[in-house]
């Protein structure tokens, strides 16, 4: 994608009618971005379709406009979060992966045949990790309340907080703990994608790939780069290394 898409010009968002059971006003908004689209570059479409080459993996959270088709994603699944929309890019720019409170496991099979794809076939230069504070997921996790199947994901997040329960226990403000483990879930996610082969047998190619951890407030809009980047296990522990 090029800059002066008219992607971010022609965009209009719109509240969601709860009351459309058939999602007609969905329909309608889409038809009327595609042609706003067109109006601006009658090959947008057809120049899109033919491949994509994204330089950017994003594991965080989840693009909240139906009516604006969506690149691939990898993160937090909270709606208010739309990765392109943050980092003003457009349709074929973003790989994405989306799940609840951007957990990176070494188990999830879906997350990691995403990492491969995109490093290995699309080639991207960039995976973000990017959490939000305010995190649903994370608050749920921090509390003993039962949600069913989802306690066993929030186990995940839970673990970390174990394992740095000292830095929590000096924390008396619930609000600072919460965007602590914000912080800290991101890290280890971080550190999750670089212990994969998928990631150092990348970098043992010589392949030119960044792993980089951020969060973003919902308060400001801004996003806060963490201070997590890696491009290579010269600092990774030897019982990581591959």
């Amino acid at each position: 994608m090029t800059s002066g898409s008219p992607i971010g010009n022609s965009l209009k968002l719109n509240r969601f009618d709860v009351n459309d059971i058939h999602l007609e006003t969905v329909l309608e908004n889409n038809r009327k971005w595609a042609s706003a689209i067109q109006a601006e570059n009658n090959h947008f479409f057809q120049e899109l379709s033919k491949k994509q080459e994204p330089k950017i993996l994003w594991i965080g959270i989840n693009p909240n406009r139906l009516c604006n088709p969506p690149p691939s994603e990898t993160g937090c699944s909270d709606s208010r979060v739309p990765a392109n929309q943050l980092m003003q890019l457009g349709p074929g720019e973003v790989f994405v992966h989306r799940n609840i409170a951007n957990v990176v496991s070494h188990t999830d099979l879906n997350c990691l045949s995403v990492v491969q794809y995109a490093v290995e076939v699309l080639k991207v230069e960039h995976i973000i990790v990017c959490g939000h504070y305010n995190c649903g997921g994370i608050n749920a996790s921090m509390g003993k309340h039962q949600f069913g199947l989802i306690d066993s994901w929030l186990m995940n997040i839970k673990e970390v907080y174990r394992r740095h329960k000292d830095e929590f226990e000096a924390i008396t403000d619930v609000h600072e703990s919460q965007r602590k483990l914000v912080e800290l879930n991101v890290h280890n996610s971080v550190n999750n994608v670089c212990h994969t082969t998928i990631v150092q047998n990348a970098w043992k190619r010589g392949q030119r790939l960044a792993v980089h951890g951020w969060a973003y407030d919902l308060e400001t809009g801004l996003i806060n780069q963490l201070d997590i980047c890696v491009r290579d296990t010269e600092k990774m522990d030897q019982m990581f290394r591959f």
